[in-house]
């Protein structure tokens, strides 16, 4: 296979690049390791109401994906944070009414993020895209880069384009080697929220709002140190909570434990009725290969600043590009930074 442009990784910085080659009628291939797209952007379909297991809010001042939005005429709304905040210490012991949603001006799509996803792919042509396609190594020619696949497919082009977390990036095999100054900077930079836990808990009904709760809840004993309302826009039958999980990935191996767990700790905070969701969804970002290193396992304890490194600029002669939303200069690790990144991978790929 031959192409112009190849991109490695289709979460929405590799699709967002994707759309941008499209509408500029540019050569381009896209491979993605996984068998879906969007890689940090996963929701779960119930009843018809998706629920987010990634990523799930944006902001106001995020001028790319509310044009991306309108762009693909999606919806989005408001998260619910009308009512009073939960907080349980580290004995167990519950008190409500103290402080408001901590979310409160947040948006969220209708049908989840995954309905961004799906949008872009169905905008773009099937033959270029291919998922179950793990890049393996990539060698640099004298016309160009060969990336050579887990299954021994050789796919030539002119511009390989990274865009996945550097850490990952980090594991293929450069031929000539890239320079350890490239290397030492790829490591540096955390994948944000890869070593991250998130659960989903869906209920006929909204019981929380009728007792004056917003669904925030703060905790010291856990499994989950924060809470929030995950229900949709409309007043459908299903509605949810969702939690981060605060236990470290070490101690959260058994997965049918920790569900127990979030269990007991939602009925102590919300009661009884919190007992028994007709659902309960987990996604422990740490354990998946195509998010997570060994690195990735060490906590956060703040947001990263992020950026493109000048020890990863212009590597291979500008032929090998570094994207995603760990570059991203201005909004990092956000959903915006993964389409600032692709923007400014387009502008620099125009320029070639």
């Amino acid at each position: 296979m031959k192409t112009d442009i190849l991109i490695v990784g289709g979460g929405l910085s590799g699709l967002a690049l994707a759309q941008g080659l499209t509408e500029q009628q540019r050569d381009f291939q896209l491979i993605e390791a996984r068998d879906r797209f969007g890689g940090r952007i996963l929701s779960k379909n119930l009843d018809n109401e998706a629920y987010d297991l990634g990523p799930a809010w944006f902001w106001e001042g995020q001028p790319r994906i509310a044009a991306l939005i309108a762009k693909l005429g999606l919806s989005h709304f408001e998260q619910y944070a009308k009512g009073a905040l939960t907080y349980e210490d580290e004995n167990g012991y519950v008190e409500r009414g103290r402080g408001f949603s901590s979310m409160a001006g947040s948006y969220r799509l209708q049908g989840g993020l995954s309905a961004l996803v799906s949008a872009l792919v169905d905008a773009l042509a099937a033959d270029r895209l291919h998922l179950l396609t793990s890049l393996s190594k990539l060698i640099k020619t004298e016309t160009g880069i060969t990336a050579q696949t887990a299954t021994g497919e050789s796919i030539t082009a002119n511009h390989v384009v990274l865009a996945l977390p550097p850490r990952l990036a980090s594991q293929f095999t450069f031929t000539p080697a890239l320079p350890s100054t490239a290397h030492k900077a790829m490591d540096k930079i955390a994948t944000w929220m890869a070593g991250q836990a998130k659960a989903v808990a869906v209920y006929d009904t909204a019981f929380w709002r009728e007792e004056g709760l917003s669904g925030d809840a703060m905790s010291r004993r856990g499994p989950m140190v924060e809470i929030h309302d995950a229900s949709g826009s409309a007043a459908k039958e299903d509605h949810a909570l969702f939690g981060f999980i605060g236990v470290a990935p070490q101690h959260r191996t058994d997965q049918s434990a920790l569900k127990d767990a979030l269990i007991q700790q939602l009925t102590r905070i919300f009661g009884p009725k919190a007992a028994t969701p007709k659902a309960l969804f987990l996604q422990d970002w740490a354990f998946d290969p195509n998010t997570s290193t060994a690195l990735d396992l060490q906590p956060l304890y703040a947001h990263p600043h992020y950026g493109m490194p000048p020890a990863l600029d212009n590597l291979w002669d500008g032929a090998l590009v570094f994207s995603g939303t760990e570059t991203a200069q201005g909004f990092g690790g956000y959903i915006e930074g993964a389409l600032e990144a692709a923007e400014t991978t387009l502008i620099r790929l125009s320029e070639n």
